[in-house]
C-alpha cells in the first residue's frame, strides 16, 4: 500500500502543480479572468471570420444592408468599406481573420495584453463603423410597423464597442478600473445603460416592436424558436409599455452603479437582463444559424458586469475617511 501510494504521489503532485499554474497564469485575479475570457471571445470572432460565408457575397450584402435608413455620412463610407473589400475579398477578409486571432492569443499571453489591447482598440473602432455602422445608433426612426433596428434587444450600441470598452476597464496597470479608474469606469457603466434607456424610449417600435425584433432574430434551432415565438406573442400589443419598463430598468441599473447604491445586486440584474436578451433578441448572435462574425452583445454586456465588480465594492472607510485623534486628557493643573 506505501509503496502504491509513492508511486502515485508523485504524478499527483505534478499534476496539481500544472493546475495550480494554469490557474495562477490565467485565472489569478478578476482583471485576468476578464482579460482571459477577452481573449476567447477574440479568438472565437476570428474563427467566425473564417467562415466560408465570409468569402461569399452573403457577408457584402450583410454590409451594404446597414446604410438603410442611415445619414449619408455613413451610408457612403460604410458603402466604400463594403466595395474595397469586394475588391480582394479573400485576402482582406483573411487578415481580418487573423488581426482577430492575433488578439485573442495577445491577450491569453501576459507579456503582451498590452499591445493586444491597444490593437482591439483600433480595430473595435474600424468594426465599430464599416461593420456595425455604428450600431444603427444613427439610423432614421424605424419604418411604420417594422422592428426597431438600434435596440437594446437586439444588440445596440454594438458588440464590438464593448469589446473596446472591456479592454479599458482590465487595461494592467496595477489600478482598479484600469484606464478609466474605479469611478471613471462606473460612469462609463452608467452612461451605457442610459444609452440604452434612451434607445427603448425613441426605438420602441411601437405596439409590436418588440414583437417584430424578435420574430426578426436569428435562430438555427427549433427550441430557441420555440422560445423567440412565445415571448414574440407574450410582447405583442404591449411593446410601449414593455419599453417603458425596460427604460425605467436600464436607467435604475446605470445609476445604482455610478452612485455605489446596492450595485452588486443591479450587475446581477444586468446580467440575467442581457442574458435574456441574448437569447430572445440576439439568437445567441446568429451563430447556430451561420454567418455570424460575433456572439453580439449579450455575452459582452455579462462579461463588462464581471469586471464591475471588484470596483463597486464598498470602500475601506479608512481610504475616505481620516482617522480622528485620540482624545488627549487636559493637562494637569499646575500647584504651587
Amino acid at each position: 500500500m506505501s509503496t502504491s501510494s509513492a508511486s502515485v504521489a508523485p504524478g499527483a503532485r505534478t499534476e496539481r502543480r500544472i493546475t495550480e499554474s494554469v490557474i495562477a497564469y490565467f485565472w489569478s485575479d478578476n482583471a485576468r479572468r476578464v482579460q482571459t475570457v477577452l481573449g476567447l471571445i477574440w479568438l472565437l470572432d476570428g474563427g467566425l471570420q473564417f467562415q466560408s460565408f465570409m468569402y461569399g457575397k452573403g457577408f457584402i450584402q450583410l454590409l451594404q444592408g446597414l446604410t438603410a435608413g442611415q445619414p449619408h455620412w455613413v451610408a457612403s463610407s460604410v458603402n466604400w468599406g463594403a466595395t474595397t473589400l469586394q475588391s480582394q475579398q479573400t485576402l482582406f477578409n483573411t487578415l481580418f481573420a487573423l488581426v482577430q486571432v492575433a488578439i485573442g492569443i495577445g491577450l491569453l499571453y501576459r507579456p503582451t495584453v498590452k499591445p493586444a489591447l491597444v490593437l482591439s482598440f483600433g480595430w473595435a473602432l474600424v468594426v465599430w463603423w464599416f461593420g456595425e455602422a455604428f450600431g444603427m445608433m444613427f439610423m432614421a426612426t424605424t419604418p411604420m410597423g417594422g422592428a426597431p433596428m438600434a435596440s437594446a434587444l437586439t444588440g445596440a450600441p454594438g458588440a464590438v464597442l464593448l469589446y473596446a470598452l472591456i479592454g479599458a476597464v482590465v487595461w494592467p496597470n496595477g489600478r482598479l478600473g484600469g484606464l478609466f479608474g474605479a469611478r471613471g469606469a462606473r460612469a462609463v457603466w452608467a452612461t451605457l445603460w442610459l444609452v440604452m434607456a434612451w434607445l427603448w424610449l425613441v426605438e420602441a417600435g411601437g405596439a409590436n416592436g418588440i414583437t417584430n425584433s424578435i420574430n426578426a432574430a436569428p435562430s438555427g434551432m427549433s427550441w430557441l424558436s420555440s422560445v423567440q415565438n412565445w415571448f414574440a406573442h407574450a410582447a405583442k400589443g404591449d411593446g410601449v409599455v414593455i419599453a417603458i419598463v425596460l427604460a425605467a430598468v436600464s436607467a435604475a441599473i446605470g445609476v445604482a452603479v455610478v452612485v455605489n447604491w446596492r450595485p452588486k445586486l443591479f450587475l446581477w440584474l444586468a446580467i440575467g437582463l442581457n442574458l435574456l436578451y441574448w437569447v430572445v433578441g440576439q439568437g445567441f448572435g446568429g451563430i447556430p444559424n451561420g454567418g455570424a462574425t460575433d456572439p453580439n452583445a449579450g455575452p459582452l454586456f455579462v462579461l463588462l458586469a464581471c469586471a464591475m465588480f471588484p470596483l463597486v465594492t464598498p470602500e475601506t472607510r479608512s481610504a475616505e475617511v481620516p482617522k480622528l485623534a485620540s482624545p488627549q486628557r487636559p493637562p494637569a493643573p499646575v500647584t504651587t
